[in-house]
């Protein structure tokens, strides 16, 4: 029974920080937000002479943005996981749902880097492949205006920036 009341008690408390984590980054991203924090800069500004710009005075914003900083790191950071994960379950569900899909590609993003790298010269040899089958079957023709295999260049780009990173 114990284990039962702490899972509860978990999820109850999971729960309300999602709820609480979602009402905050949606304020701080609004614009009474930012008036509010426009106007306790200008308070805190305003207030300089009086404290003859004294080191109290300067620590005083420096540690209120500090701490709403810090505070604000990990609600921001919770809203963002739960979006993604969000996004890549409506990603797989629609891998899924598509005939042909390398189903390989559903949970990509908790593979490690090598898988990773590898599942993508996979794709992109299988997109020239498939360029090359459809260059056959259509006389060897391009698009209007010559481009070329649109997937190639971006995942080029893709490779490029995952090796820089």
């Amino acid at each position: 029974m114990p284990e039962k009341n702490r899972s509860r008690r978990t999820n109850v408390i999971s729960r309300f920080f999602d709820h609480f984590a979602a009402h905050v980054t949606k304020w701080a991203g609004s614009p009474t937000a930012f008036g509010c924090a426009v106007a306790a800069v200008l308070v805190w500004a305003a207030c300089g002479p009086a404290f003859g710009y004294s080191e109290t005075w300067q620590l005083v914003i420096n540690t209120g943005t500090t701490i709403i900083t810090f505070l604000m790191v990990f609600l921001i950071q919770q809203s963002q996981n739960k979006d993604g994960q969000a996004l890549h379950l409506k990603l797989d569900e629609l891998l899924i749902a598509l005939k042909g899909a390398d189903e390989r590609l559903v949970d990509a993003e908790r593979l490690d880097e090598d898988k990773l790298l590898a599942l993508a010269a996979a794709a992109t040899a299988r997109a020239r492949l498939q360029a090359r089958s459809e260059r056959r079957k259509g006389g060897g023709k391009r698009p209007p205006g010559g481009a070329r295999g649109a997937g190639r260049g971006g995942l080029r780009a893709r490779h490029k920036m995952q090796r820089a990173g």
